[in-house]
């Protein structure tokens, strides 16, 4: 029986920025007790470690970025899926209206998460962006290869003509 804001405004909750926490190595601030260091040194602490825990994982995905989220993790484990993935752009929590106030409370007990997500968001179109450049450079490489074979049959073509020019119409027929 208690309000969104209510809920926001207990004290001690272990929701607030609970990605940062999942992410980050919590032994670096001795656990849960808080009497280790200083707030502001933990949270940076915290923050630090799950970027950098993030950014080693070989593979994550946004939600909002379904089929960008299937092409990276099928070139990251070079995997296929059958079907694509579906893109859904509402869901049930989206549909919730919040008040203003709620809204600006929950963003700013959780602001170690949001700038998590920032971070993630980008470190995630830029392995997007290299994966597509270096899908895009091996395709570039291939075209290159086979026009390279293309161009030296040609030659082998040319070179044998020339040297069988004297050849009869039956020898010629035979080759080709």
């Amino acid at each position: 029986g208690v309000s969104l804001l209510g809920f926001c405004l207990i004290r001690g909750r272990l929701a607030n920025n609970r990605q940062v926490r999942m992410l980050s190595d919590l032994s670096l601030v001795g656990c849960y007790n808080l009497s280790v260091m200083p707030e502001e040194q933990r949270n940076k602490v915290l923050l630090d470690s799950a970027k950098e825990n993030l950014k080693r994982m070989a593979f994550f995905g946004l939600t909002e970025f379904q089929r960008k989220t299937q092409y990276l993790f099928e070139k990251t484990f070079n995997m296929n899926f059958i079907s694509p993935f579906t893109q859904y752009n509402s869901t049930r929590a989206s549909s919730v209206e919040i008040d203003e106030q709620t809204q600006q409370r929950i963003e700013a007990l959780n602001f170690l998460d949001m700038e998590l997500y920032d971070y993630a968001k980008d470190l995630f179109l830029q392995r997007y962006q290299y994966m597509r450049q270096k899908e895009h450079q091996e395709a570039r490489r291939k075209r290159q290869e086979q026009r390279k074979i293309l161009r030296a049959k040609q030659a082998h073509l040319r070179e044998q003509g020339e040297n069988s020019s004297s050849t009869d119409y039956i020898g010629n027929v035979e080759r080709w």
